[in-house]
């Protein structure tokens, strides 16, 4: 008897995934253990294994993913429904079935009703094109975009007016006239949880703060450690120093380590630092765990370890999720300084710029020092303009002074 296989939800948070590669052909065998696809989330790539032995009947990308509180469970065994294109597919649902006042029972995933709700659209009207007739995010897009999919018969009803029977007008697409000549890039997965996420994040009443920092005594201090870690197998940069004194001063000023909440705030009791890593379709924050706690070379091993996995796409869930303060480092792109983006829930984000040589003037007299610009950002509804400068007095005191990390 064939079996569904459910995609599986991969994190307490995932809501859409999609199948990048299936690794498995329609008809091969497929023994327990087998990797049979590999699962896109807007971060990751994870592979999916069949728990059960039996031959894989099709390949489908829309199946309904379990909910994460079943996330762990068995996987069925191998059998798929009829053969569909990759799609994404909504965790935590089932097959999206409702039933209407005419007793029809109306299949549609909940990203496509949703859609069709915000669009005012009549899922009545349209035909799905995914398995079994279910409508699914796809003729939600082709119906607003003028290629509606053709609608479903409904039986006439005596008391239903035409203009009760009509469909709303769609919003229109967006006007293209006048705009050169250009190619339209349909947005992955990571650059759509981006934006929304950005777009969020900028709802947040926020400030900034930027301090100077003179880091002379920190390049000497890093080039004599790096002299001895060549036999050691480590090599510090600038920003292993700035993620080990970021974290010792939230030690230090513990109300910056929060989050804002409506019932009140949280008051994290680890420190857990979220470090920005570039990757061609955007970026993603891997996790130093408890990084006060850690010396220069664990966290220098750890960063280059899940950075490189990180551009691999092969970063676990946690991993990346559930840091507790946020570094974005430009320095090496020249960048003086910048602001960046808070990077919710946490309540801060330190934006990292270049170390170069500046005129300043020390003890009266014109002097030539390495400086280097942060500037923080922070959540007012946690962090008030005197706690965020005393933190960020705290982080400029550790880095002149880097020999102090260490004690």
């Amino acid at each position: 008897m064939p079996i569904q296989i459910l995609m599986p939800a991969l994190s307490p948070t995932m809501t859409e995934g999609t199948v990048a590669k299936w690794l498995k052909k329609e008809g091969d065998k497929v023994a327990s253990g087998d990797v049979i696809a590999e699962i896109e989330t807007d971060k990751a790539t994870m592979e999916v294994e069949a728990v059960d032995e039996g031959v894989l009947a099709g390949q489908g990308g829309g199946a309904p993913a379990p909910a994460p509180k079943a996330a762990a469970a068995p996987s069925p065994a191998p059998a798929a429904p009829a053969p569909q294109p990759a799609a994404a597919a909504r965790a935590g649902n089932g097959a999206g079935a409702a039933t209407h006042g005419d007793g029809e029972r109306l299949f549609a995933s909940p990203l496509a009703r949703r859609m069709a709700a915000n669009a005012g659209l009549d899922l009545k009207t349209l035909s799905g094109s995914g398995p079994h007739g279910r409508i699914v995010k796809a003729d939600i897009e082709a119906a607003l975009q003028g290629g509606r999919a053709p609608a479903r018969p409904q039986p006439a009803t005596p008391s239903a007016s035409p203009t009760a029977a009509r469909a709303p007008t769609p919003a229109l697409p967006v006007d293209h006239a006048g705009l050169p000549p250009h190619e339209l890039v349909p947005a992955t997965t990571m650059r759509k949880v981006i934006a929304r996420r950005l777009s969020e994040a900028q709802q947040i009443p926020h400030f900034f703060l930027t301090v100077d920092c003179h880091i002379d005594p920190l390049m000497k201090v890093r080039a004599d450690l790096n002299t001895r870690g060549e036999k050691d197998g480590f090599k510090l940069s600038v920003n292993d120093f700035v993620i080990k004194a970021a974290a010792l001063a939230l030690r230090k000023k513990p109300a910056v380590n929060a989050a804002w909440t409506d019932d009140g705030m949280l008051m994290f009791k680890s420190i857990d630092v979220s470090v920005a890593v570039a990757l061609p379709g955007g970026l993603i924050t891997p996790i130093i765990r408890h990084a006060d706690q850690k010396g220069l070379a664990t966290i220098s091993n750890e960063m280059k370890d899940l950075a490189a996995r990180a551009k691999e796409n092969k970063l676990k869930p946690e991993e990346f999720q559930g840091g507790t303060f946020s570094i974005s480092n430009l320095g090496m792109y020249g960048m003086r300084e910048f602001t960046a983006i808070l990077n919710p829930p946490q309540s801060c984000i330190l934006a990292v710029g270049a170390g170069e040589q500046r005129p300043v003037v020390k003890d009266g007299a014109l002097a030539i020092q390495t400086m280097m610009s942060l500037t923080l950002t922070c959540d007012h509804r946690v962090v008030d303009g005197a706690l965020g400068a005393e933190f960020l007095g705290a982080l400029k005191k550790l880095i002149e002074d880097p020999l102090s990390m260490m004690l």
